[in-house]
């Protein structure tokens, strides 16, 4: 019989089950087969499932959406975080894990080099590289795709990941409803839609869209955060922002810019947990 490996189903960017954005942690003894961590991404059909385990003397993280493996997820590394410090917490961490878990740190191995969470009284802080914006033209076609006229765009432009517009106002991201056939088209990971925001809570507001991906609308996308921030830092002449993604679940992001580094906070909740047994 085979060895039940634990799953974990966890809200991230959220301080309530239901709210933020879902991803599913899933941890191993050693180094899985790419093909079966695909299927089970797929099986869970979340916008991401993180897979962890030890790999020599690093502990590997590794992200799929239901259909591809991406380089880069903020919302499931939150949620792996999350995970290890409440197993850790509850002396039930995995002895093959242990030696990776240091006082009020952990990092993670990740095809975008190290990864960082810290670990605070009131939140989880990861440490990511930033992502640049460079000015670019507008695809063809996005424009209608997402149900915008030409005069609502104020600024086009991609990070190493992404396509993002900036737009007039945060009633026009609140009020997008794109075609995602269309938007599938367009040769990016995802394409961000952001704006000023429209509350005291927060300063800027962003939806994230990434058919080609697998993934129609992300609920949160703490990756998406690493351009964001730098983008939006010298509009507003500080380096630590508040930004709300305003999807149907909806979620909110601190924001720290620091040089070529962005460290994003948050927390999550553990809605369900299990064994996989195939």
């Amino acid at each position: 019989m085979s060895t039940p490996i634990p799953i974990f189903h966890v809200d991230a960017f959220a301080s309530a089950p239901f709210t933020g954005n879902p991803a599913a942690v899933c941890i191993t003894e050693s180094q899985p087969d790419s093909n079966w961590m695909q299927k089970i991404a797929s099986e869970m059909n979340l916008s991401e499932t993180a897979f962890v385990y030890p790999d020599d003397d690093s502990l590997r993280l590794r992200w799929m959406t239901p259909t591809v493996e991406v380089d880069l997820c903020g919302h499931a590394t939150l949620a792996t975080a999350h995970v290890l410090k409440e197993l850790q917490a509850k002396q039930s961490l995995p002895e093959f894990l242990s030696e990776f878990w240091k006082s009020g740190m952990i990092q993670f191995a990740s095809r975008s080099g190290t990864l960082t969470a810290e670990f605070s009284s009131d939140c989880i802080t990861l440490d990511f590289p930033a992502t640049q914006v460079a000015p670019g033209p507008l695809p063809d076609g996005i424009t209608d795709a997402l149900g915008l006229r030409s005069g609502d765009i104020v600024f086009c432009g991609r990070s190493r990941f992404d396509l993002l517009l900036q737009v007039q106002s945060a009633q026009i991201v609140r009020s997008l409803r794109p075609s995602m056939q269309a938007l599938a088209e367009c040769p990016v990971r995802g394409i961000i839609v952001t704006a000023t925001g429209d509350l005291s809570d927060h300063d800027f507001i962003s939806r994230f869209f990434a058919p080609a991906s697998g993934v129609p609308e992300d609920p949160v996308t703490g990756s998406a955060h690493c351009a964001l921030g730098p983008y939006w830092a010298p509009h507003f002449g500080r380096s630590t922002l508040f930004g709300y993604q305003a999807s149907a679940r909806g979620g909110r992001i601190r924001v720290d810019v620091r040089g070529d580094r962005v460290r994003l906070g948050g927390n999550a909740v553990i809605v369900s947990r299990g064994t996989l047994e195939v």
